[in-house]
C-alpha cells in the first residue's frame, strides 16, 4: 500500500504561480477580494470574527431602526 499524503505543509494558494504578488499587502495588480482569501486561507480565526463583527452590527442596525 503507497502513502498517498502530501509532503508539502506549503498550503496550495502559494504553490500557484503568482501567489506572492496576489497576497503581497499593497500589490498593484491584487484585487480585495484575492487579498481576503489569501488572509482567510491563512488564518481562518478571521473570517469567524469578521462574520461575528457583521452579524453584531446588522443587529444594531435593525434594533435601532425597530424604534
Amino acid at each position: 500500500m503507497t502513502d498517498d499524503t502530501p509532503t508539502s505543509t506549503v498550503p496550495a494558494w502559494e504553490d500557484s504561480p503568482g501567489a506572492a504578488a496576489s497576497a503581497a499587502p499593497g500589490a498593484g495588480g491584487s484585487s480585495v477580494q484575492e487579498r481576503a482569501a489569501a488572509i482567510v486561507n491563512e488564518r481562518p480565526e478571521v473570517a469567524v470574527g469578521a462574520a461575528f463583527g457583521g452579524g453584531l452590527l446588522l443587529a444594531l442596525i435593525l434594533k435601532r431602526l425597530a424604534r
